[in-house]
């Protein structure tokens, strides 16, 4: 079976077509964006784009969209998302086997945080680094603090990219209604309807 996942084909090898989506992007794909969260379809948490609308991917069956588009929380920032990953996994090697064996095996080793607790990450001022943006509905996420434990964040994010992506300046009503099939357990309730302001900000301004 084939799959056009975050724009890019997939190979999917005797995969039965009535398994849920979710299954396969989380367990095959290693797309860890969407969750799996009431294994009802009513949290939210599982939330991927077909075709640009907003679906629950633990109930869709992985047969019903061999032709369709499929986006996950990945897919909207690809080139930050490989970044990250990276950062992550050069920072994970850094505690587990400290510098001096990162150093041995010839990896480059991620610098110590500034005073004020950031940390730069190897490559950060290479050509092209301007362009690793974040989707303005992330990065409004990231500005507003809209999370707690981060388990509802994937749902929210990828509910409001659908929203903004249909109606640019949706009004908070509109936001609210767009949201409702969302369960956030932490009650960030009110910093998500910030970050929903935030972003449509950053669209207004252009950004993306």
């Amino acid at each position: 079976m084939k799959l056009t996942v975050n724009e890019q084909p997939a190979e999917l090898p005797d995969v039965a077509p009535d398994t849920p989506l979710l299954y396969i992007l989380r367990n095959d794909l290693r797309l860890n964006g969407p969750k799996f969260g009431c294994g009802l379809g009513e949290c939210g948490a599982f939330s991927v784009l077909i075709d640009g609308k907003v679906a629950r991917s633990c109930s869709v069956p992985v047969g019903a969209v061999r032709d369709a588009r499929i986006t996950t929380l990945e897919g909207l920032a690809p080139q930050a998302t490989v970044v990250a990953k990276s950062r992550l996994s050069n920072d994970v090697q850094m505690r587990l086997l400290g510098a001096s064996a990162l150093e041995l095996a010839g990896a480059a080793p991620v610098p110590p945080p500034a005073a004020d607790g950031t940390r730069i990450s190897p490559g950060a001022d290479a050509p092209g680094a301007a362009t690793q943006r974040l989707h303005p509905v992330q990065q409004a996420f990231i500005e507003e603090q809209a999370a707690q434990c981060g388990y509802c964040t994937n749902g929210m994010i990828m509910a409001l990219v659908a929203l903004f992506d249909k109606l640019p300046t949706a009004s908070d009503a509109q936001v609210k209604s767009a949201l409702q099939g969302n369960l956030c357990r932490c009650g960030t309730h009110v910093e998500i309807m910030r970050a929903a302001a935030r972003a449509r900000e950053l669209i207004a301004q252009g950004a993306r």
